[in-house]
């Protein structure tokens, strides 16, 4: 797979894509990430690749023409593959993105920066348009390395374990189960009995419960759309059922005083 990134700032990449998964991906050949400064396409003495909104307003926009000349110069004209444009406003960037972009040759991302890109870049250069979260960050850069990190662990080969990337949150539509290793007891806390068993059919029972129930708890909102099996039902109807019981048991405190009955005076 080829990566493409188009930035005002390659210098922060190489630091991470040396590093870890990444690093060793584009050691054994299975990933390249090639980095593009987007000023050297700028054609006046002062390489400018920004100017002042029109209409006014507040901060620079990124100007179109070196980033066209960029891109096309690159990835061609029509752009042979995707051009991501990393943006806010963008669709939401989730691990089937991430499955969908790894399925692909070759992909390029775009780093915008200041107060955002010429919207002409939007509407007829970039492909695609992804963000990584509800929130705003000074440039794309950081966007652009979650996006190459998470795709490049789902590159065959890219982990040790083959099914790896299968196991993490979101993979199978819930979050990952707990981890345990050594020692099997730490200042008391031990490890799950089940995961010492060697039993292996109950330990794979054990982490889809567990995976489960920690989704159940923390976002249960994945649970609308997660691959669930009858017996996946059935365990979450029994958390349920489990949780009502002891709101039932426990009902909320209604003293109308405000008092704190568990701390009395």
């Amino acid at each position: 797979m080829r990566i493409d990134v188009f930035t005002l700032f390659p210098q922060v990449f190489e630091p991470y894509l040396s590093l870890s998964i990444v690093g060793r991906a584009r050691q054994q050949g299975l990933l390249e990430v090639h980095l593009h400064n987007i000023r050297h396409w700028a054609t006046d003495k002062h390489r400018t690749v920004d100017d002042v909104p029109y209409g006014g307003g507040g901060g620079m926009v990124m100007k179109p023409e070196p980033l066209f000349a960029a891109v096309e110069d690159v990835m061609g004209r029509p752009p042979l593959a995707p051009v991501i444009l990393l943006s806010p406003q963008g669709r939401r960037f989730t691990q089937k993105v991430a499955e969908e972009l790894a399925r692909l040759p070759r992909f390029a991302l775009i780093c915008g920066r200041y107060e955002g890109v010429d919207e002409r870049v939007r509407q007829y250069l970039a492909t695609d348009e992804l963000s990584i979260g509800d929130y705003v960050l000074t440039g794309g850069e950081l966007p652009a390395l979650v996006i190459i990190d998470a795709v490049a662990r789902l590159l065959p080969g890219a982990l040790g374990h083959p099914q790896g990337a299968r196991q993490d949150s979101f993979a199978q539509g819930l979050l990952e189960h707990p981890h345990y290793t050594r020692p099997p007891v730490f200042r008391g806390w031990r490890v799950p009995e089940v995961l010492l068993s060697g039993d292996h059919a109950r330990i794979a029972r054990w982490r889809r419960e567990q995976a489960l129930k920690r989704t159940w708890e923390r976002r249960p909102d994945l649970l609308a759309s997660a691959p669930l099996t009858p017996e996946d039902r059935a365990y979450l109807q029994r958390l349920q059922e489990a949780q009502d019981a002891r709101a039932t048991q426990h009902p909320p405190s209604t003293n109308p005083q405000g008092e704190d009955d568990l701390n009395p005076r």
